[in-house]
């Protein structure tokens, strides 16, 4: 059995408030476009001279696209990976501004809420609260995610 991973956090190592920020990714056209074609093949995400006349004036990245992307960033700095075990849902999406070719994002990850499992002692639920924004540190997206999470590392 390998040693957890220096950074890794399980139940009892989170506490309410505490703030996780990501990297940076920047969008890139063909991108958003290859995302949408397979599971969001909306205009305003797909054709960018349709999109130029359309409500938002240019191509727009999919909201679900940017929401992956704000975990995949919260996922790259490994705080959870090791002890997470799932989740029941994803709450309280809003989309505050698109995401647009060329916009850097970035989320933050605030730990909203921790509560033992009553019927599991060996996890509990962390709701997280996800803000994710572009490079001038405006809102783009934001959810909340309940993970489960288990309480340390497995015994040796």
């Amino acid at each position: 059995m390998t040693a957890p991973r220096a950074g890794a956090r399980y139940f009892d190592d989170l506490k309410e408030g505490e703030r996780f920020v990501t990297g940076e990714r920047t969008l890139g056209e063909a991108e958003i476009v290859a995302f949408a074609r397979e599971f969001d093949p909306q205009p305003i995400h797909v054709d960018a001279a349709g999109a130029a006349d359309g409500p938002y004036g240019g191509l727009i990245a999919s909201g679900f696209q940017t929401m992956a992307l704000g975990f995949r960033l919260f996922y790259e700095l490994g705080v959870i990976n090791e002890a997470c075990i799932g989740g029941p849902g994803i709450d309280a999406v809003r989309f505050h501004r698109p995401a647009r070719p060329g916009d850097t994002i970035h989320a933050v990850a605030t730990v909203a809420e921790t509560r033992p499992s009553r019927s599991r002692p060996d996890r509990g639920y962390v709701r997280m609260a996800y803000d994710v924004r572009n490079q001038r540190d405006e809102p783009v997206l934001s959810f909340e995610i309940v993970h489960i999470l288990m309480r340390g590392p497995p015994a040796a």
